[in-house]
């Protein structure tokens, strides 16, 4: 029976009535060993009534097996994979190797395992318990720490059990968490004397209670290492208690008073991660161990057998046993489990087990390792093939190929967001090779780590010199490093490298593929972006983006990427848009969350200058949310500053100072590498904007911006604040980088600016003249925000001359435009202008447009298409009862009952 443990039953008990009520979430339990979490897990299952229970368990010997804490956990409910979309079934097959065919995308598996929990709790809610979580292997912990996060509408209640200040850890991020402490006297006094038989007095209860800090295990095992005279009173206490050196020592004190042969055999249960008692047999047979050894390990109770499955009493027993065994011993054991484990489906076991068995280099070790490590791929457990590698390059001789395997092993890291361990990987890797090929791979990866992590500097030279090292070798690397190269300099990347990767690259005529025609041009353009030479960079980077639409979306991914952020150095906001549009068409279609996350963030540029700011907000919100929800904050810091520059924008200013709060956050805790310097110039952009009232104020941010996008988007607000602040040669200088931009792109905004800027710089006739070329160049740009700027503030100079009534239609014309965006402080001002022309300006009706959530609108859209709730949610990383959740939300909001309803109404 459980004492003590009142308050956490009953958190225990909401989290339960919620999930069975649809509001479904997660809780962590944490504590030192043996202080309860596994029985509070327990007492959890025994009152789960009504529902579906189901348990895993982390297994320190089996960390390096990918997803197969989450296999074991969803094995009973595998029939409701079979109700999944195809992608997100296959991905999960694939992953808990039950089905071949490429490689698994992490992600997938992730919401795979969300919709499998939110299928079978559509029959009766699901409890799911995960104990020792800091046991997890890596790749079941962030699919379980994923699904964690989206509960919030499933009748699905997920519990954690893990430990505090263990060699192991569970990181619960922002997930709901519960410390465990030691009991109280009464608990104790109760679990004493129920363990021991006997009463127990106050004086030998607080005695016990000091010696083992409140620890529940360790009461029980007192209890029952105590003789009965000394727990009731009638004989002292020993001087040092048998636990003052941790619940460990007695349960290794237990398993030495066993047979020889039976402590043999609890060192192959310990070592086993199987949990079969079939291969624990086989294992011990192996060793020369008898059935007898299997009796006396049972009858001490530190094991049990319960029909075809063998569990240790407590994972300390685990770590116990294993610990204090000798290496030899150790040896021993995981080469009889290797022989024990002979089926196809434990390969990957017997790969470790031979692994653990060794000291000195093996082939057929590295062999099974390397075998072990291409399966995990396969089934996206990115985390496991990168300690499978890394453990063969350990048992290899052979310098080229010790680094080979730590190259493999390095690029499984990064794919993992494991930064540290990824680059310390790849230099041991470069120090043991001299193959050019192999070495650029490696400087390649290197770089990906420095520009994701670090110094985007630094990843320039890498790049560069990796390409030079490689051209004479393989041009195709070398052109695939040379656009790195061009495409991270074009960002804000300077190193100083002497190398020119346009000269990497070998001629590309029209009979050329396709690709490398792309490739070539793209290279050329990106090439002199950082000298903002437009006229050169132009024409190259026209060519590059026309030939966008033959390349091939997944071969050719990362130059598509790279030509979609060449259309904001071209200027051409449609193309940007339509560029991302394919990236992100593309990435729902095969479920790859992150370059999601990407496109969503990269198309919030284009959609920001052209006053779709209604579908930035959307984006932003849907990448937050999946950044957040799959554990990636870097991911997370753009399209948090695209909402603080939203918020700001349309006069939200305490929303705009929380999500400045957030990136802060983000910043301080985790280097953002290439987007830094945009994300950074993001937030000064709404810092600047929160202090429009004061041209000092808002100058002060705005003249550190440096991403070429962003300062061309907030163009209006400094070179405004600089002519307002006395600071008329920083607008001109702004102006004539405009101007130059326009000069060699032909972008008619750009161009608009530049005349605006000389407007405000000018008087009289002269300003005029520069207002009406604005305006001009104005009718040929898709930027309204930036024309609703102009005509403020040409209808402002224009009052300003007297000339009120020639006022009014510019103001008017800036006033829609500033209502329709949602800009508050703009609209005010054009209002106040209007006023001053001598015309009331009105305020627009307020009319009851539902508000509805990013989330919302993105099931809105996607329903609009004709898609299921299913589809849908397989687009937008849901469960399909989230989507309906979202679905009803917004047929409520819009007030219509159906599907063909919601398509009817115009929502752009």
């Amino acid at each position: 029976m459980l004492q003590g443990r009142e308050r956490e039953r009953a958190a225990v008990a909401v989290l339960l009535a919620d999930a069975a009520a649809g509001r479904g979430g997660a809780l962590v339990l944490r504590g030192q060993p043996g202080v309860g979490k596994s029985a509070l897990l327990a007492d959890t299952v025994a009152r789960a009534a009504g529902t579906t229970v189901l348990r895993t368990q982390g297994i320190e010997s089996e960390s390096p097996l990918a997803f197969a804490a989450l296999q074991r956990l969803l094995r009973p409910v595998a029939a409701c994979v079979d109700r999944l979309p195809h992608p997100q079934a296959q991905a999960l097959r694939t992953a808990f190797g039950e089905a071949a065919g490429g490689e698994a995308d992490r992600f997938l598996v992730f919401l795979g395992a969300l919709n499998v929990l939110a299928e079978a709790a559509e029959r009766a809610p699901v409890v799911a318990v995960v104990d020792d979580a800091h046991w997890l292997d890596e790749a079941s912990a962030a699919a379980l720490q994923f699904v964690a996060r989206r509960l919030q509408n499933e009748r699905v209640a997920l519990l954690f059990g893990a430990r505090t200040g263990d060699v192991g850890t569970f990181d619960t991020g922002d997930l709901p968490a519960l410390d465990l402490g030691g009991v109280d006297a009464a608990a104790a006094g109760a679990l004493l004397s129920d363990r021991a038989g006997v009463p127990v007095p106050a004086e030998v209860r607080d005695a016990l209670l000091a010696g083992t800090g409140a620890n529940p295990l360790a009461l029980v095992e007192l209890a029952e290492a105590l003789t009965a005279d000394q727990l009731s009173g009638a004989a002292p206490l020993p001087e040092r208690l048998p636990l003052t050196q941790g619940v460990e020592r007695a349960f290794l004190d237990r398993c030495r008073r066993l047979p020889d042969q039976a402590q043999s055999l609890l060192l192959v249960a310990a070592a086993d991660d199987s949990g079969r008692a079939a291969v624990v047999r086989q294992a011990a047979h192996e060793l020369g161990v008898g059935e007898d050894a299997l009796e006396a390990a049972e009858r001490s109770g530190l094991l049990r057998v319960e029909g075809a499955a063998v569990e240790l009493r407590h994972p300390l027993v685990r770590s116990a046993v294993y610990g204090a065994a000798t290496s030899s011993g150790r040896r021993r054991v995981h080469r009889a489990l290797a022989a024990a484990l002979r089926g196809p489906d434990d390969a990957d076991r017997r790969a470790w087990h031979l692994a653990a068995s060794v000291e000195e280099p093996d082939d057929d070790v590295v062999a099974a390792l390397d075998a072990a490590a291409e399966r995990a791929v396969a089934r996206g457990g990115h985390e496991a093939a990168s300690a499978a590698w890394e453990r063969a390059a350990e048992l290899i001789t052979a310098g080229e190929e010790r680094a080979r395997r730590l190259c493999r092993a390095a690029h499984a890291a990064w794919l993992t967001a494991q930064q540290v361990r990824g680059r310390a990987l790849a230099d041991a890797g470069l120090a043991l090779t001299t193959d050019p090929g192999l070495r650029a791979e490696l400087r390649r990866l290197r770089a990906h780590l420095e520009f994701h992590g670090a110094s985007q500097d630094e990843a320039h030279r890498m790049v560069l010199e990796a390409a030079a090292e490689v051209a004479p070798h393989d041009r195709r690397q070398a052109g695939d490093l040379a656009m790195l190269g061009a495409a991270l300099a074009a960002s804000g990347a300077r190193s100083g490298s002497p190398v020119d990767p346009t000269g990497l690259l070998p001629p590309a005529g029209p009979d050329a593929p396709v690709r490398d025609r792309c490739l070539v041009a793209l290279v050329r353009g990106l090439h002199a972006v950082p000298e903002r030479d437009w006229p050169r960079s132009t024409p190259a980077l026209r060519a590059a983006v026309g030939l966008a639409d033959r390349l091939d979306g997944v071969g050719d991914e990362d130059l598509l990427i790279n030509l979609g952020v060449a259309a904001w150095f071209l200027g051409d906001d449609d193309v940007a848009l339509r560029l991302q549009d394919r990236l992100l068409r593309d990435a729902r279609e095969t479920g790859g969350l992150v370059t999601t996350v990407h496109a969503l963030t990269r198309r919030n540029i284009p959609e920001l200058a052209t006053g779709r700011w209604a579908a930035a907000a959307t984006g932003a919100g849907e990448a937050l949310t999946l950044a957040e929800n799959s554990g990636q904050p870097v991911l997370a810091a753009w399209p948090t500053a695209v909402l603080a520059v939203l918020a700001a924008l349309r006069g939200e200013t305490a929303r705009a100072v929380e999500h400045l709060a957030a990136v802060e956050a983000i910043t301080a805790g985790h280097a953002l590498g290439i987007v830094s310097e945009l994300v950074s110039d993001l937030a000064r952009w709404a810092r600047g904007l929160l202090d429009a009232a004061d041209p000092a104020a808002l100058l002060q941010p705005l003249e550190r911006l440096t991403a070429l996008p962003v300062t061309q988007l907030a163009a209006p607000d400094r070179i405004e604040a600089a002519v307002r602040a006395g600071r008329d040669g920083a607008a001109r200088e702004w102006v004539a980088e405009l101007a130059s931009f326009a000069e060699g792109t032909g972008a008619a905004w750009a161009a608009a600016l530049a005349a605006h800027g000389r407007a405000v710089l000018a008087d009289g006739e002269e300003a005029e003249e520069h207002f009406r070329a604005a305006l001009s160049a104005h009718e040929h740009s898709p930027r309204l925000p930036a024309r609703a700027r102009t005509q403020l503030a040409y209808g402002r100079f224009l009052r300003r001359n007297r000339r009120r009534v020639d006022a009014r239609p510019q103001l008017r014309a800036a006033l829609g435009t500033f209502e329709e965006l949602g800009a508050a402080p703009w609209a005010e001002l054009a209002r106040q202008e209007l006023r001053a022309s001598g015309e009331t300006a009105r305020r627009r009706d307020a009319v009851e447009t539902p508000a509805l959530t990013p989330q919302e609108l993105q099931v809105a859209a996607l329903v609009r298409q004709g898609l299921s709730n299913r589809d849908a949610a397989a687009r937008l990383f849901l469960s399909p009862r989230t989507v309906d959740f979202h679905l009803r939300n917004v047929f409520a909001k819009l007030g219509v009952a159906s599907r063909t309803e919601l398509a009817a109404l115009p929502m752009d």
